[in-house]
């Protein structure tokens, strides 16, 4: 790996010039030879000694002009800091974009649409829909922070914008679907009215319309965008009626959200079904677990340790015959009806660890395959065990930058290929979703896992922060799991590195990452330092350290195998 040749000795890798964030503060990362000192703004900048630095300075909202001094080279960066949230205005006026809905919504008889604007503090605002009269009143809310707040330390809730006022409307009766038009909202401030319609029309939603899934596996949410976290992914074929709809999403009657592009309008009666006599059969590798139903239902899993509980919503149970013979994996199968049109079953299993699962409708009947621990062969321990791994990024996704401009794809792509060489010698199958600098899509990699079928599955990356990160003293080893049946895993290899190689412990977090979600097998990603600290970042492109932690790394997975039940 070849270190980016630069015309003059100061590089700044980041932020770029006319750069836009919505963080109080920002870090500059970059190189310099350490023969001479860098200042920033005339402030002197801490450095490791090859001369990297990522010093963070705050934000005022607005233009902030930095100067990057270098002898007398100098670089000028400009950074706007912008605000998420809508200021409220100091006239007549509502904050731009600021009134919801502001996306076309349906919803049933009897519910409640809320709806908010902002605008200045003592203003009165009010909302017209189908003759009605809606008062909106000043409302105090916390922002939350985002996500990656939990990487940074700063997840705090913030202080509430000023001028928000909201208000809530209850749906009347109707017998068909009615279209109740656009809300209009009313602003009176000193006197002064002004009127604004909203951007979204409101709709009773009085017509049973029914949802079928068109999509191998759709997403679930618990709202209607993808800010919204993820349930069970619900398989192809999945039907529900639509109780709700805004912008592009459908409510589903159990409660979750999905994308209508995933689904197609079919028509049908509300889907209801019963199940009765549920039975398994061992297949090569795997138990299946067949559900037959009068029509496929929404599902839900929950994995603990020693059971796998499935949902089914909108299914009543006439169950009285549950045939399970001998099985290598579940000891019992219990079921209830935990609620109206609920039914819960769940699978006792024989051990701790679970190796994967996948569901499907096969007509109608729901079929769950549970995996069987992976068949070893004699010799080393590792000898017949298909582990996959995972080169992170790749060809125009390059990844996180080091402050030489050096770049996480091609560093993960050498640590990868001492891992699998290591975990070979050892008597492992080894496949890599790349091993070459190519573009590969995450829907891509995931495919790879669900069809190759690995023992577990580990992405390789380097890792870097937020702008609101300390990027000059944050750094460490970091494990990433999503489904229970890799937390093991996660934590396992997390210690093993960490206690071996004597590294900086970032933490073990749980993360809704594509490479994380596969359910086909255990599945994880590991971050092996940061890209954006400047002593790291020494030891990341260190080719002797690449060895150490790739060997680590194989040793932890043989380790884990060693030990898991």
């Amino acid at each position: 790996m070849t270190t980016p040749a630069f015309a003059a000795p100061l590089n700044l890798v980041y932020p770029p010039t006319n750069f836009k964030t919505a963080s109080d503060k920002i870090f500059f990362l970059g190189t310099a030879p350490p023969d001479a000192q860098v200042f920033v703004n005339d402030k002197l900048v801490e450095r490791s000694p090859a001369g990297h630095f990522a010093p963070s300075f705050p934000l005022q909202l607005g233009d902030n002009l930095f100067t990057v001094r270098y002898k007398t080279q100098e670089i000028k960066i400009d950074v706007q800091r912008v605000s998420l949230q809508p200021l409220p205005p100091t006239g007549l006026a509502f904050a731009n974009a600021s009134l919801t809905p502001n996306v076309d919504l349906a919803r049933l008889p009897g519910e409640q649409i809320c709806f908010s604007a902002i605008a200045a503090p003592n203003a009165s605002v009010t909302v017209k829909l189908a003759n009605q009269t809606i008062p909106l009143t000043p409302q105090s809310q916390l922002q939350l922070p985002a996500n990656s707040g939990a990487l940074t330390g700063q997840n705090q809730p913030a202080a509430s914008t000023t001028g928000q006022y909201q208000g809530c409307l209850t749906l009347p009766q109707s017998g068909s679907d009615q279209d109740l038009g656009k809300p209009e909202f009313q602003l009176t401030l000193n006197g002064k009215t002004i009127s604004q319609p909203g951007a979204g029309k409101i709709t009773i939603l009085s017509t049973a319309k029914v949802a079928a899934v068109t999509a191998e596996a759709g997403v679930a949410r618990t709202g209607p965008s993808s800010d919204y976290s993820r349930l069970t992914p619900l398989p192809k074929g999945t039907r529900a009626t639509i109780t709700g709809i805004e912008g592009d999403y459908y409510r589903l009657d159990y409660g979750a959200w999905i994308n209508r592009k995933e689904t197609q309008l079919v028509t049908s009666i509300p889907p209801r079904s019963m199940i009765r006599s549920v039975s398994t059969r061992e297949v090569p590798g795997a138990t299946e677990v067949y559900f037959p139903l009068q029509v496929p239902v929404p599902i839900s899993v929950q994995q603990n340790d020693r059971t796998f509980i499935l949902t089914l919503y909108n299914t009543t149970a006439q169950t009285d015959i549950i045939r399970l013979a001998t099985n290598p994996l579940i000891s019992r199968l219990d079921w209830q009806q935990t609620a109206p049109g609920q039914v819960q079953y769940t699978l006792n299993l024989k051990n701790y660890q679970q190796w994967g699962y996948k569901l499907k409708y096969s007509g109608t009947s729901l079929v769950l395959s549970l995996r069987h621990p992976p068949e070893r062969s004699r010799g080393e321990y590792l000898s017949g065990i298909k582990i996959l791994i995972d080169p992170g990024h790749g060809g125009q996704e390059s990844g996180a930058s080091g402050p030489t401009g050096d770049l996480e794809k091609d560093v993960n792509l050498s640590v990868a290929k001492l891992v699998r060489d290591r975990l070979v010698k050892m008597g492992a199958t080894v496949i890599m979703t790349r091993e070459e600098d190519k573009e590969v899509s995450l829907g891509d990699r995931v495919k790879i896992i669900d069809t190759t079928e690995p023992a577990i599955s580990i992405s390789i990356h380097h890792n870097s922060l937020p702008d609101e990160g300390d990027a000059q003293h944050t750094q460490g080893f970091a494990s990433f799991w999503y489904n229970t049946q890799a937390h093991s895993l996660a934590a396992f290899i997390h210690d093993y590195v960490i206690k071996k190689l004597n590294r900086p412990d970032y933490g073990v977090f749980w993360d809704n990452l594509a490479l994380t979600r596969p359910t086909s097998a255990p599945s994880i990603l590991l971050e092996l330092g940061f890209m954006s600290n400047p002593q790291e970042f020494e030891k990341v492109m260190n080719p002797q350290e690449q060895k150490k932690i790739a060997g680590a790394i194989a040793d932890g997975i043989n380790e884990w195998f060693r030990k898991v039940r």
